[in-house]
């Protein structure tokens, strides 16, 4: 069943049936799933992106809240463009989906989430994720200290984030300071459906050597097979 199949609850004020949480929807974030940032990207955003899908990743969340509508909107014709014949996807951060189809949002809201046929929240601990109502999935974080958002935690481990995972009645993400592949081996172990990765590929010099790296630790560690 899809996403946008099981959103019949919505603006009707009831909430829409769901899948177990250990159930991975093919219409989901998986595998490894780029988070961006073009201040600290070592080169322009289409072409960190270009690299990460390259090395395998299929999933683009673009954030870049603080430009204005216009050039953000262009910047997201760019990479739907690169993803096009990938299968891929990109997911915008916030409520305006930018002329797509997913956002995801912050802990903070909007509440209830907008009507869009994938939509994602960042949960960082039980009450957040215990806020979720009609979301497709969810990001939990810090798993680990991060360089983006240095001193922003405490950092979940692999423990809290198996702790949020169980909790949660919608897909989970583990996101913040994964860089390398035991890390990744770690969040799958813990339950995670897919890793966000945004400093150790936004930083890279060779955004699609480490893309492949960490996506084949998603895979060797039986990510995806739930």
């Amino acid at each position: 069943m899809t996403a946008s199949a099981v959103r019949a609850g919505r603006g009707t004020g009831g909430l829409r049936p769901r899948p177990p949480a250990t159930t991975t929807r093919a219409d989901v974030p998986t595998g490894i799933v780029a988070f961006t940032d073009r201040r600290v990207a070592r080169r322009p955003l289409p072409e960190v992106v270009a690299a990460a899908v390259a090395g395998g990743v299929r999933w683009v969340v673009l954030r870049e809240k603080d430009l204005p509508r216009v050039e953000r909107a262009a910047l997201a014709a760019d990479l739907r463009a690169v993803l096009a014949g990938t299968g891929g996807t990109l997911v915008v951060a916030g409520p305006d989906p930018l002329d797509g189809t997913a956002v995801h949002l912050s802990a903070a809201g909007p509440y209830p989430p907008p009507d869009v046929p994938l939509v994602g929240r960042s949960c960082h601990d039980p009450i957040e994720v215990g806020r979720l109502t009609t979301e497709d999935y969810a990001t939990c974080s810090p798993v680990y200290p991060t360089r983006t958002k240095p001193g922003y935690g405490p950092p979940l481990g692999p423990g809290g984030l198996a702790d949020l995972v169980r909790a949660s009645p919608v897909p989970v993400l583990a996101l913040g300071g994964v860089e390398a592949p035991e890390q990744v081996h770690a969040c799958v172990g813990a339950g995670a459906v897919g890793v966000a990765v945004l400093g150790a590929l936004m930083r890279a010099g060779d955004p699609a050597t480490v893309a492949a790296t960490l996506v084949g630790a998603f895979t060797a560690a039986g990510g995806g097979e739930r």
